[in-house]
């Protein structure tokens, strides 16, 4: 009996250590970018998604962007297209940006708010071109100081936040997929940090958090443990000193990004960790890397 009563007294001391964040971000809003293998194994996703619930009926405004590219390689090899990438950006040709509109918007993103509806959360799925979220130009990608053409990629030019207010603020949850539409109407393909990245400016949101495979941004490659926080100029010097390489660094910049834009802190993430979301925001140590200014 008394095993009982300590189990149930450490439960209180999770939710009394829990308050103070909670009061801080009531009312907030949470960008969070939804990806990796959290999007691929069936117990993080169903984690994820208790998360996200959990979120808005305590008063925190989460909005989510997804990626998809497992989803969309897989249904271009099933209709015998080959995948490309270009510094890391798929090379989209027309073929290729119909099937990935079609899985994004008609597959990937219906299923997560299905889930989130097995968990009581009221999600609504939509891209960046309902109502002209996203508006967007073309992109080019830079090889041995050479403009390459990648097809139908995307940069943002503006981002109509109208909607997603709208959503929040009638208890919905935002599910948004990484498709923009240009002023012809044309359709392209974003990479789903970038978004992530912009509406979470354009929001002016709370935080901006980005669910990878990796602990965070750690200190080398052999750390056991991601660095909890990191400053724009620390940040800046570990690019420098070669300790944040590769695909981390455009993560990085980005994250960078958004601050400078008034976005109050970027986390990156564990996504393989249950209930990631309310580890790093609930608790005082946190699971990842914080980035402020």
């Amino acid at each position: 009996m008394e095993r009982s009563i300590e189990k149930l007294i450490g439960k209180a001391g999770v939710l009394v250590e829990a308050l103070p964040y909670i009061q801080k971000f009531y009312g907030k809003t949470v960008v969070i970018k939804y990806g990796g293998n959290a999007m691929i194994n069936e117990d993080l996703k169903n984690r994820v998604m208790e998360d996200i619930t959990l979120l808005k009926y305590i008063g925190i405004h989460p909005v989510v962007v997804h990626g998809g590219g497992p989803d969309i390689s897989a249904a271009l090899t099933k209709n015998g297209v080959q995948s490309e990438f270009i510094n890391g950006l798929r090379v989209t040709d027309a073929q290729t940006m119909e099937i990935a509109q079609m899985v994004l918007i008609g597959k990937t993103n219906k299923e997560i708010v299905s889930l989130l509806g097995t968990k009581g959360g009221r999600g609504l799925g939509i891209s960046g071109i309902d109502g002209n979220l996203l508006t967007c130009e073309k992109a080019y990608t830079e090889v041995d100081g050479k403009q390459v053409d990648i097809g139908y990629v995307g940069n943002i030019v503006k981002v109509n936040t109208k909607m997603i207010s709208h959503l929040t603020r009638e208890d919905y949850i935002p599910v948004i997929a990484p498709i923009g539409v240009d002023e012809e109407g044309n359709s392209y393909n974003i990479n789903a940090d970038t978004v992530a990245g912009a509406i979470a400016e354009a929001l002016g949101a709370e935080k901006l958090m980005l669910l990878t495979d990796t602990e965070g941004i750690k200190e080398s490659a052999d750390s056991d443990q991601a660095i909890p926080r990191l400053s724009r100029q620390e940040i800046y010097q570990m690019i420098e000193d070669g300790k944040i390489v590769g695909g981390m660094i455009p993560k990085v910049k980005g994250c960078i990004q958004a601050i400078e834009a008034g976005v109050n802190s970027v986390h990156i993430i564990d996504g393989r960790v249950p209930h990631c979301l309310l580890l790093e925001i609930f608790t005082h140590h946190g699971i990842g890397t914080m980035i402020t200014k």
